[in-house]
């Protein structure tokens, strides 16, 4: 049985989870955090019968109780702050909160290692938005041009999505370089050409819309002479399909030490 502390477990995500958890038979709910449902019980304070876990404030009270794994759905000024603690308290981590920058995951990872606990983060954990992130890498191998652009509701606190940053990241490492003037040449408003995203490799440019009736989407654009192909992520308006994802990374986990960006090895 795998113990799990849901933190963030009010939140969009995080209610569907307590009650994911609580409806696995390999699982359990060993904490909630929530500060404004603090001393409520979790079943209660996600919409469903009592669990007998009582909401705590902050992830230090809950990581008093014996447990396994913590997930963070909360926000980004916090969830670095969150895996270092969790490590440090010997627990595996899911990080399912998106707006880390690759210097975050690098301590985070650090701290993991020398603990010896896993770490899965990903910005999305869908799986569709998995197999978006697999097949455009295999056509960055093979396509010189591509950009991404990343859309969402006018109220999300980050840019690019999570979800944006981390296809930015993959398809820096493994895309050719491409055929458009560097933006560094360009007169006019160069921000107009978005934001460059680069892990180690040639960077991707990464354009960001945020408005009403966008949940969550991103696409891929590659651009050979007289073709192009688009590869596109959209996710509606349920927490359903991010819950599947992050219980089959608090599944894996265990048998990971450092940090895994993302879901894709999962899969297989």
């Amino acid at each position: 049985m795998i113990k799990v502390i849901v933190v963030g477990a009010t939140g969009w995500v995080g209610r569907e989870l307590v009650k994911a958890v609580s409806a696995a038979t390999d699982l359990e709910l060993a904490g909630a955090v929530a500060r404004s449902a603090a001393g409520e019980d979790a079943g209660i304070a996600a919409g469903m019968p009592a669990l007998g876990v009582t909401v705590t404030a902050s992830l230090d009270e809950a990581l008093a109780a014996p447990a396994d794994v913590v997930v963070d759905y909360t926000k980004p000024h916090v969830v670095k702050g969150h895996a270092l603690a969790a490590v440090g308290a010997g627990r595996h981590v899911i990080v399912g909160t998106s707006g880390l920058s690759a210097a975050d995951y690098a301590e985070i990872d650090a701290a993991a290692r020398a603990a010896g606990r896993g770490v899965i983060a990903a910005g999305n954990f869908s799986i569709t938005a998995s197999l978006l992130k697999r097949f455009a890498t295999i056509a960055a191998r093979h396509i010189p041009d591509v950009e991404i652009i990343d859309y969402a509701s006018a109220k999300k606190p980050d840019t690019p999505s999570g979800t944006g940053r981390e296809l930015g990241e993959i398809l820096s490492k493994v895309r050719l370089a491409g055929t458009a003037k560097p933006v560094g040449e360009l007169g006019g408003i160069q921000e107009t050409r978005g934001g460059a995203v680069n892990d180690g490799g040639i960077a991707v440019q990464v354009h960001s819309v945020r408005m009403p009736s966008y949940i969550l989407s991103a696409e891929a654009i590659f651009g050979l002479p007289d073709e192009r192909l688009t590869i596109r992520h959209d996710a509606g308006a349920s927490a359903a399909p991010y819950v599947g994802g992050t219980l089959l990374a608090v599944r894996k986990v265990g048998g990971q030490v450092g940090l895994v960006r993302g879901i894709d090895h999962l899969i297989d």
